[in-house]
């Protein structure tokens, strides 16, 4: 039975050559990699609401796609640990949250190819498709039309710890400067060299629900700990008002992120310098594999003297 991913792909592939267009083409106007086309008409990749709705517009279908990108449950079996699964429903009716993170990209933004990385050393097979569905399953309802206002302020380490790739790193950071421009989303990042900002020791997320309460989250590598006292979610909420208001702006934290997914391009040499230090590294083995053929050297040797009568 073909997945609901499958199904949108098959519909896009559908209008798209109706369109006469290629994967190319079609990528060339939204614009995006034409490696993400490819994989949401495979059914490998989930889209996101703003890429349905370029393609309905370049390819004339409609709002026929984002229609069905609407009513599709995109996750609709997932599990998530024991100890998360309160944080999931909270995030799920939540009309606002304030998120710090350290080393390692909040779930509500990251790539699957970044959270394939995290995951793959301690699980494979069915396991790891899992828990990337898990991960992924909560980000449609932030990332749509609409969705809540989401604050993020990324500690510089989310950018520099290198998780998978230099490819990955780069995906990841374009995914940051793309969802950063949604106006529900704002995503500043506190530079590592900034000894003056008062950063929280743990990840944390400051969350108000639709009834007003509102809840303290934070984690350890296996457990989650809530808290709703009114004073403690005061002082947080006040500390976490005051890294916003003293670390970079979005503007200028997107420039930064700019700057890191360019580093990480560079970790790749463009395909002429591939090609010419293939070359380099051939001729190298072919010289090793010669055999060495020293020259003769005619070395010249003092006569002795004649001595005098």
């Amino acid at each position: 039975m073909a997945t609901n991913a499958a199904l949108f792909g098959e519909l896009l592939r559908h209008f798209r050559e109706g369109a006469l267009l290629t994967q190319e083409a079609l990528a060339s106007a939204i614009p995006c990699d034409r490696s993400l086309v490819a994989r949401v008409e495979a059914g490998t990749r989930v889209p996101q609401e703003p890429f349905a709705k370029k393609c309905d517009e370049v390819l004339g279908s409609g709002g026929a796609l984002v229609r069905l990108w609407g009513r599709i449950d995109w996750y609709s079996q997932v599990e998530h640990p024991d100890w998360f699964q309160r944080m999931v429903a909270m995030e799920a009716k939540a009309v606002a949250l304030y998120g710090y993170n350290a080393m390692v990209m909040p779930g509500l933004l990251q790539i699957p190819d970044y959270v394939r990385a995290l995951h793959s050393r301690r699980a494979d097979g069915e396991l790891l498709e899992n828990r990337i569905r898990a991960r992924l399953s909560r980000q449609p309802r932030y990332l749509a039309e609409g969705g809540p206002m989401y604050f993020a302020v990324l500690d510089e380490s989310c950018l520099r710890q290198a998780v998978g790739s230099p490819a990955v790193m780069r995906d990841q950071c374009a995914h940051l400067l793309s969802v950063g421009q949604l106006p529900n989303i704002r995503i500043q990042v506190a530079p590592a060299g900034r000894f003056d900002l008062h950063r929280p020791n743990r990840p944390m997320s400051l969350l108000v629900l639709p009834d007003g309460e509102r809840w303290i989250y934070s984690e350890s590598l296996s457990r989650g700990y809530f808290n709703n006292d009114p004073e403690a979610y005061a002082e947080m909420s006040r500390i976490y008002d005051v890294l916003r208001a003293d670390t970079l702006s979005p503007r200028e934290s997107a420039a930064l992120i700019s700057d890191v997914m360019e580093e990480y391009g560079d970790h790749e040499p463009a395909a002429a310098e591939r090609v010419d230090l293939d070359q380099e590294q051939l001729q190298r083995r072919r010289r090793r594999g010669l055999p060495r053929i020293r020259p003769r050297v005619h070395l010249r040797h003092p006569r002795p003297r004649q001595q005098e009568p």
